[in-house]
């Protein structure tokens, strides 16, 4: 049998398209060992198991959170055989392995993101109410999508709900999940509120709600965030990263649109209540009226009635004081000329004078206007 012989650099590559065609893409799970970061840039760790070791590599950008030694995880990648530093595992994606491991990973992530801020409630925004555009995130085949949409039409109308359709575990839900708040962050005119939903699930299966990478991302999120997964037990990190967070989807449809019956019956209500306060209203209006009426008519008469009394009595004055009443009386005129005579000075013997009485004036001519005086001597 011949014996195949190749330089070092050959066997290399060799090697290298050997692995490439045969393990294109794998995943190991082992208990991590001698975790560090180089130059916050560069992962190396070993992976092992009660056999063996395999020493891993990647980028720090491709990390789910923090990890220590001990963890069981799942790593997926390539293994590759480098030309100065020998065999080596690299990895794309890691994920805690159980729950006890996915508890660890995600304690570690949160206090981390925790001591950053993330979660202080003072960075919370207050989501419109109700909005008029959704994105919505989740996967178009699961109960939660079907039962969010059904719930959020059943209270409200009018809503435009856009939806980024995306896997809400495995390996590719943690980009797709960070893919799609991007992209409605990055819309002309983005929605109101961005909703990501999924039902319950193992702590496995919600692992990717709790990734650093996703979490981050729903607290970087320009445009308000409501994250509702259905695990009651267990509050994802993206959860609390959130403006607000709904128990399940069907409660996160109740927390952002208020039901349309119920507001129905309140504007009912209040319209009767405007209806009977505008009847008592008018109602107090008219009697108001009523009285205004009553009082100008009164201040009417009362004037009119004071009025007619100071006229009766100017009338009454004016009738004693009228000559022809005088004259009525007996009582004469004597005129000469225009003028009416006052004194006997006024007139001597011989003038002629008018007499005014009450039915005619007649003609005189004064023969003496001393006779009285002379009838007493």
């Amino acid at each position: 049998m011949p014996v195949l012989e190749f330089s070092v650099s050959e066997f290399v590559s060799l090697t290298n398209q050997t692995l490439e065609y045969a393990y294109p893409y794998i995943v190991i799970v082992g208990e991590i060992a001698n975790f560090r970061i180089s130059k916050n840039r560069w992962v190396y760790f070993d992976l092992k198991d009660d056999q063996a070791i395999v020493r891993c590599f990647g980028s720090v950008h491709s990390l789910p959170g923090p990890l220590e030694d001990g963890i069981l995880v799942r790593v997926s990648g390539t293994p590759r055989l480098h030309s100065l530093y020998g065999f080596s595992f690299n990895f794309q994606q890691i994920s805690p392995k159980g729950e006890g491991a996915i508890k660890k990973t995600a304690s570690l992530l949160e206090a981390k993101l925790d001591k950053e801020g993330l979660f202080n409630p003072a960075r919370k925004r207050v989501l419109p109410f109700p909005p008029q555009s959704i994105g919505l995130i989740t996967s178009s085949e699961s109960a939660a999508y079907s039962d969010f949409v059904k719930i959020i039409n059943a209270r409200w109308n009018g809503l435009n709900i856009q939806l980024h359709d995306v896997q809400v575990q495995g390996e590719k839900a943690i980009e797709q999940l960070d893919h799609a708040i991007e992209a409605f962050n990055q819309q002309a005119r983005p929605p109101d509120v961005i909703v990501i939903i999924r039902g319950g699930g193992s702590l496995e299966d919600l692992q990717a709600f709790s990734s650093e990478r996703v979490t981050r991302s729903v607290a970087s999120s320009r445009i308000p965030t409501l994250v509702a997964i259905g695990h009651e037990r267990d509050i994802s990190l993206a959860e609390r990263a959130a403006d607000l967070r709904g128990s399940t989807p069907s409660n996160a449809a109740e927390l952002l649109v208020p039901d349309k019956s119920q507001i129905l019956n309140g504007l009912k209500l209040l319209q009767r209540q405007l209806t009977t306060g505008l009847n008592n209203r008018l109602h107090e209006e008219s009697l108001a009226l009523v009285r205004q009426h009553d009082s100008i008519v009164y201040r009417l008469n009362s004037i009119f009635q004071q009025n007619f009394d100071r006229f009766t009595q100017q009338r009454k004055l004016i009738q004693v004081l009228n000559p022809e009443t005088t004259l009525g009386r007996g009582f004469a005129i004597l005129y000469k000329g225009t003028k009416i005579v006052r004194s006997i000075n006024d007139i001597a013997k011989g003038d002629s004078a008018t007499i005014k009485l009450i039915d005619g004036n007649a003609l005189v001519i004064i023969e003496d206007t001393n006779f009285l005086n002379n009838k007493e001597k």
